[in-house]
């Protein structure tokens, strides 16, 4: 998940908000402000209702930051770099450079973000409690209360035992260390989150017969997402096996052609596309630096009537979103690192000079011969 723009740092990890926090943001605030503060405290002018509204749900967000911040500081803790934090329609994510060396590891990091959104949901109670038993009452206490609820129903939500949950990182630690084998215990996770999944599409759409409108439809989309991140999980587990030991250099395509910047796209279709077998171009200069990834996708995309006065480089990927991997590198460390910017490409260097390109195919060839590899020596 891409972030549309940046907030900044925080515990030294890039924090990103994406577009899609502004639904759920707008639909929280107008559910609070227009819904439940005036059934539960009426008496209120509108204004103090969207106030309470927009402020609860700003907190309701940071809670939200600090959740997958706890994740990420315990995650570098334990060895792991993080790439970035991204806020987005179902939450938050952290992107991690790697995977938790042991059980122990796996569990921490999974485990911290509830623990951590189950304090301020009881912190937000115990205000909410004081502020009861000084003789309060009305939206303030209301915003605290609700704060107190949400937060406490995120921790028991998330603890859930299904992929792609913390919860299913915690069985996935479990069943890890009960076997030895972090395959089984990946696909144990989220096969749970394939039944989650359909348990919630299920009583969405029953929700939403019996007159629950947006409720039941919001359960519904949940229970979709998860069916489909648990299948991109397990996917991504049984490809790890199979790509166990095997090293960027072993499947890189060495020395690619590359080009200027300067290129325009009109040259590189008229008298280099037919010459060119591969269909991502490394954009180059200073005697071999990268500087940029041009796919067909993206010329493709260039009008013709534009396609000589525009470059290489103001339809590539820039600097800043490439994937660099050096040849040493096992393959199953640079599998998460792969963004969209790339489509799924990584340039390899050595000493800041382009030697190879890693595509998505050559990433499957390797998982082939991975797959026969370990089901040859299943039958041995």
């Amino acid at each position: 998940m891409r972030a549309s723009f940046r907030l900044g740092r925080v515990a030294g990890v890039p924090v990103g908000v994406n577009w899609s926090v502004l639904v759920i943001f707008v639909l929280i605030a107008w559910a609070l402000s227009a819904s439940l503060f005036p059934r539960s405290y009426p008496g209120h002018s509108a204004a103090a209702y969207l106030v309470a509204g927009l402020s609860a749900s700003i907190v309701f967000f940071f809670g939200l930051l600090a959740h997958e911040v706890a994740h990420a500081v315990i995650a570098k803790r334990n060895g792991i770099e993080v790439e970035g934090i991204t806020l987005w329609l179902f939450g938050g994510v952290s992107e991690l450079k790697g995977e938790a060396k042991d059980p122990g590891a796996e569990l921490r990091i999974a485990g911290v973000g509830p623990l951590v959104s189950l304090v301020l949901g009881l912190f937000f109670a115990a205000i909410a409690g004081v502020l009861a038993l000084a003789g309060a009452h009305g939206l303030v206490l209301g915003a605290l209360s609700w704060l107190a609820g949400i937060n406490v129903l995120l921790a028991i939500f998330n603890v859930l035992p299904a992929a792609p949950l913390d919860g299913g990182r915690l069985l996935r630690a479990a069943v890890w260390k009960a076997t030895g084998d972090r395959t089984k215990a990946a696909v144990v996770a989220a096969r749970a989150g394939w039944g989650l999944g359909i348990l919630l599409i299920g009583l969405g759409i029953w929700r939403f017969v019996a007159g629950a409108g947006v409720g039941g439809l919001w359960l519904a989309l949940i229970g979709w997402f998860l069916i489909g991140a648990a299948g991109a999980e397990e996917r991504q587990a049984r490809m790890g096996t199979a790509l166990r030991g095997v090293r960027v250099a072993d499947v890189m395509t060495p020395q690619p052609q590359t080009a200027s910047k300067d290129m325009t796209v009109a040259d590189f279709v008229d008298h280099h596309l037919f010459t060119y077998r591969h269909s991502a171009l490394p954009l180059t200069e200073d005697g071999g630096r990268p500087i940029g990834l041009v796919t067909l996708d993206r010329v493709r995309g260039i009008p013709a009537d534009r396609r000589v006065s525009t470059t290489l480089g103001e339809v590539s990927c820039q600097a800043g979103d490439l994937v660099l991997a050096s040849p040493d590198e096992q393959l199953t460390d640079l599998l998460p690192r792969l963004n969209e910017c790339a489509d799924g490409r990584a340039l390899v260097v050595t000493d800041q000079r382009l030697v190879g390109i890693v595509s998505p195919s050559d990433i499957s060839r390797a998982a082939q011969r991975g797959s026969l590899r370990d089901q040859m020596a299943t039958h041995r």
